[in-house]
């Protein structure tokens, strides 16, 4: 007869074996993910030149004199993400503290409801809305004689980040133990100070996290922004038609060939390295907060 703690020993093995096979499998995808962007994109860098390659201002990949300069569309992914935080992160955190705190249940469950429905809309969705409301509405309010520019991209690219921003910010408002809300409600601050100047305060690591969340939506987005940009590779401005970094990629890549195809695979390397520091920046800052506390 075999032995239960026996049998019971060698399942918690054989699952932990599971648990540590899966997470050596993520971190094996970024590896391959990593290895193949740089052998894909490196050699069209270096045979541009980075210098030309980062900084120059001309995209022209099918012209008699093809050139290569980047620099028009790293600019508008950091300006459209930036912008797109502005906006979207105090308006998801206002909704994540409304649902965690502020909301009776009725209420609450109704725009969770609503925050879920936008989290699995498309992205194809959120470009063709825009096109049909947004590009107008700002052609028409900023008497322009095209709508489709940086700032409707901006517009496009908060609404997107919503979810993100609200379910993590909501889950890390809600992990706050009760006694920080207690205390300071039993001090004689109202509800609304203690909200903002203790639970929020105490839960920043999940909110910031939420940001590299909003941040990780923005700056990778190709198919909306692709919409309602413009699609055209000028030096952004807020209301001049644009090109970002992914819709780069996204455009040329099913015609290209030679070195115009290796370009965009750099231009993919470039995008990637930007998430990669992006997050890094967060994870240290997360870190020394919580090692200030």
């Amino acid at each position: 007869m075999k032995n239960p703690k026996n049998t019971s020993d060698a399942l918690e093995k054989a699952m932990n074996a599971v648990f540590a096979l899966c997470g050596f499998l993520a971190v094996a995808f970024v590896l391959m993910i990593t290895a193949f962007l740089v052998i894909s994109g490196v050699p069209a860098i270096g045979e541009i030149g980075i210098t030309d390659f980062l900084f120059g201002r001309v995209w022209a990949s099918t012209a008699a004199e093809p050139q290569y300069g980047i620099l028009s569309f790293i600019l508008t992914s950091v300006y459209g993400t930036a912008g797109a935080i502005v906006i979207g992160v105090p308006i998801g955190l206002m909704c994540a503290v409304y649902l965690a705190k502020m909301s009776d249940g009725k209420n609450a469950g109704i725009v969770r409801t609503a925050v879920d429905l936008l989290s699995g809309i498309p992205s194809v969705v959120y470009g063709l809305l825009g096109m049909i409301i947004i590009v107008p509405l700002v052609r028409e309010a900023f008497n322009l004689p095209d709508g489709a520019n940086l700032f409707s991209a901006i517009i496009v690219l908060a609404v997107m980040i919503l979810p993100s921003v609200i379910s993590v910010s909501e889950t890390a408002i809600k992990a706050v133990p009760k006694e920080y809300e207690e205390a300071s409600l039993a001090l004689g601050a109202t509800k609304t100070e203690t909200v903002f100047r203790v639970v929020v305060p105490a839960a920043k690591s999940g909110i910031l996290t939420a940001v590299v969340l909003g941040i990780g939506r923005a700056i990778g987005e190709a198919m909306a922004v692709m919409m309602v940009a413009g699609n055209v590779a000028n030096m952004p401005r807020l209301f001049r038609s644009v090109r970002f970094l992914t819709t780069a990629v996204a455009s040329e890549m099913s015609y290209s060939s030679g070195l115009q195809r290796q370009a965009l695979f750099s231009i993919a390397l470039v995008l990637f390295m930007f998430i990669l520091i992006i997050n890094l920046i967060l994870n240290l800052v997360v870190k020394r907060g919580e090692k200030n506390e």
